[in-house]
């Protein structure tokens, strides 16, 4: 089942791009850090480090936010059964994974803030991130055909 594109909600692409452009900002200009989550969460392995606080309201946020909309609106985010098997989820994890530590940050680091700060390091990791993600979908759903 893929999403409803008849409840599309411009507007509430627009708050959510919006929000998460203001909160990247304000995490740079607040504190000199970059909002990528692979590196904020490989810093919460060692928490006798540096900047490890903010690192962990950071991901405690990432996780409670949703789960308090959810409570307040219960309708909120939902669109159906997912389009993949669990396996398929484990093994985009994985290389999604994989592919943020050969790119030195991963697709929130580079594809939000990189390109917001003009990093060509940042624009060429996208172009390959959203090339790969386009050969992956073909492939998994025109050559292996539906799971």
């Amino acid at each position: 089942m893929s999403i409803d594109w008849l409840n599309f909600s411009p507007t509430a692409a627009l708050a959510g791009g919006l929000s998460i452009g203001v909160a990247c900002t304000l995490l740079l200009l607040g504190i000199g850090r970059i909002a990528g989550i692979s590196g904020i969460l490989s810093g919460l392995l060692d928490p006798a480090g540096r900047d490890f606080g903010w690192k962990l309201s950071f991901i405690a946020g990432l996780v409670i936010a949703p789960t308090l909309l959810k409570s307040f609106v219960p309708a909120a985010g939902v669109i159906g059964a997912p389009a993949a098997s669990s396996l398929d989820f484990l093994a985009g994890g994985l290389l999604a994974g994989l592919g943020a530590r050969l790119a030195n940050g991963c697709t929130s680091g580079h594809g939000i803030c990189g390109l917001a700060r003009f990093s060509r390091r940042s624009l060429v990791a996208v172009a390959l991130f959203m090339a790969t993600a386009m050969a992956v979908t073909y492939v998994r759903r025109h050559v292996l055909g539906p799971a």
